[in-house]
């Protein structure tokens, strides 16, 4: 059962931001607040201590003025819409270019800038978002619920969405995570359950093609260090200053989570499971002060950047009567 709300202050306007706690005083603990529906903290048990193996910052006005979307809710679409417009249904769509020519995790106010609506629902943290019809200038009403959930070394998070009018939509968690508790994630050991991914030109928008890993610095199949090939000779990881790139899951999208990626460092074990059709690995490449540079790493659940000018790619189009359904887990053992 998660915890009473707790007052974290208040947004600009005085509306309220609260914060929940979820789990067991001896279990895996995560703290998520209603502003961008974060997941603030994520505290796990070890041997005379728990270890916070997230990112986080101090109080309200930091994650306030946070530009990283550290813990954030990535939406109305996560990662990048090439030259920050796309065509939906012959209507020309023009929005916010807020990262270079692009538009980035649904603009400068996008869902994890938003104060979402927070209640308990049994054992879940329920968190509603009402985007109105041409926020961010995307089309259609969208009425957004996520559930998080605890239960023994298992976090949920699962996403609903209905549109009053066709969309696009595209949602995911922006958590930062270091299993070490500090230090750079170099040591971190991945193993991505992905053939393919998508290379990317030097705006960061994916080309088109799908390339195999198989020879390449990009290979995660096998469990391999983040630092052993970061600094390889490859155009890819000098476009991205490291890793930032689309991995394709095979076998997606799914009914039920399958499993996406496992993490190991520190003694612990951190594996994701999900119903997308692929994971953007990020190695922190741009995190600045307070934070080290490289000191966290994302592997975010999610469709592919760019797909609403890409036929070619899994649909991100919702359309009223439809619902969009999309479930993560991630799950702490020990290594």
């Amino acid at each position: 059962m998660p915890s009473a709300a707790t007052s974290l202050g208040a947004m600009p306007d005085g509306r309220p931001v609260y914060l929940w706690t979820l789990g067991e005083r001896d279990g895996i603990q995560l703290s998520v607040m209603n502003y961008g529906a974060r997941a603030a903290s994520l505290t796990v048990p070890l041997r005379g201590g728990r270890r916070e193996v997230l990112l986080t910052l101090p109080g309200l006005e930091a994650w306030l003025a946070d530009g990283s979307h550290i813990g954030a809710i990535a939406g109305r679409f996560a990662n990048r819409i090439a030259g920050a417009r796309f065509t939906l249904d012959g209507r020309e769509i023009v929005l916010a270019a807020n990262s270079g020519p692009n538009n980035l995790h649904g603009g400068p106010v996008g869902f994890g800038r938003s104060l979402w609506r927070g209640e308990t629902e049994g054992d879940a943290l329920l968190l509603v978002l009402d985007s109105p019809d041409g926020d961010q200038n995307f089309p259609g009403a969208m009425h957004t619920e996520l559930r998080y959930r605890v239960a023994g070394d298992t976090v949920t998070l699962d996403y609903t969405a209905t549109t009053g009018a066709p969309t696009v939509v595209n949602l995911t968690s922006h958590a930062y995570f270091n299993l070490n508790g500090g230090g750079d994630v170099m040591d971190h050991v991945v193993e991505i359950a992905a053939g393919t991914f998508l290379p990317v030109d030097a705006n960061a928008i994916p080309t088109g093609e799908r390339r195999p890993v198989a020879g390449t610095a990009f290979d995660f199949r096998t469990p391999t260090a983040v630092g052993a090939r970061i600094g390889a000779d490859d155009e890819q990881l000098r476009l991205g200053r490291g890793y930032d790139h689309c991995y394709v899951l095979a076998a997606a999208p799914r009914p039920a989570p399958v499993f996406a990626a496992r993490v190991t460092a520190g003694g612990l074990a951190w594996e994701t499971a999900t119903t997308e059709p692929a994971v953007q690995f990020y190695s922190g490449n741009n995190l600045k002060a307070p934070h080290q540079w490289r000191g966290a790493l994302c592997l975010e659940t999610q469709h592919f950047p760019n797909s609403p000018n890409r036929p070619d790619f899994p649909s991100v189009v919702l359309r009223p009567g439809e619902v969009f359904r999309s479930t993560t887990t991630w799950r702490f053992t020990a290594a």
